[in-house]
């Protein structure tokens, strides 16, 4: 119960920055717009847009209310449901971002495997939830996280797509699904690409879950002696 009273916190949280969503809803727009002549490069460059959009409010989110979290931590809210509110929050809107840039794409490209297309971008939001919520707990403000992202964005652009460091870049999943759902390839990406996801979303989550849990754990202290009542020391 209390995930979902900080998801909804979350989310009312996000509303009131509107630039911040603005940016979020924009931002891979212009990724398309910018190769929306070549159909393959402008779905790819859409969904990392959309990467990029969610990971940076789950970052200005999770950042944001860490003296709040201390609050509410010592008001008896547990660290999943803190960290994995915001997330699912996160998560939400970064679905229902997908699903509207899938239109787009529905209505104007030419996709043989169009259904594909969704699982993307869907994959892609979720992994940039928990990779943003990362970012936030190892950096100390917003504007170095943003620049992290920002490395991770271009490097993802950058590096080689058959080498080995694509493989661990965190959006490589959305290339997989990407070459399966454009270029016709095999059911091996496919395949390939879900695994990547759900490894990459297990490993982001479970560490962010851990670096909060370990900042937010409560301090306890020894118990006093049950006979100090009886017998108060001498001053």
């Amino acid at each position: 119960m209390k995930l979902l009273v900080m998801a909804e916190m979350s989310v009312r949280e996000m509303s009131r920055r509107r630039g911040v969503l603005a940016l979020m809803v924009s931002l891979p727009l212009w990724f398309y717009l910018a190769r929306s002549d070549q159909t393959g490069q402008s779905i790819r460059m859409l969904t990392l847009g959309i990467g990029w959009a969610v990971s940076t409010v789950t970052l200005f989110s999770v950042t944001g209310a860490r003296t709040v979290d201390q609050r509410l931590r010592l008001s008896g809210y547990p660290v999943g449901a803190l960290i994995g509110g915001r997330l699912l929050a996160a998560s939400g809107v970064g679905g229902v971002l997908a699903l509207l840039y899938w239109g787009l794409v529905a209505t104007q490209q030419d996709v043989r495997r169009l259904w594909a297309i969704g699982p993307m971008m869907l994959v892609t939001a979720l992994t940039a939830a928990p990779l943003g919520g990362l970012l936030a707990v190892l950096v100390p403000r917003e504007l170095e996280g943003a620049l992290a992202l920002l490395t991770v964005v271009a490097l993802q652009m950058l590096t080689d797509p058959e080498g080995l460091a694509a493989k661990l870049m965190p959006f490589w999943a959305a290339r997989e699904l990407g070459t399966y759902a454009v270029d016709r390839a095999g059911p091996s990406y496919l395949t390939a690409g879900l695994l990547h996801f759900g490894l990459t979303w297990s490993l982001c989550t479970a560490a962010t879950l851990a670096i909060c849990a370990h900042r937010l754990r409560l301090a306890r202290y020894p118990a006093p002696p049950e006979d100090l009542g009886a017998h108060p020391p001498a001053f």
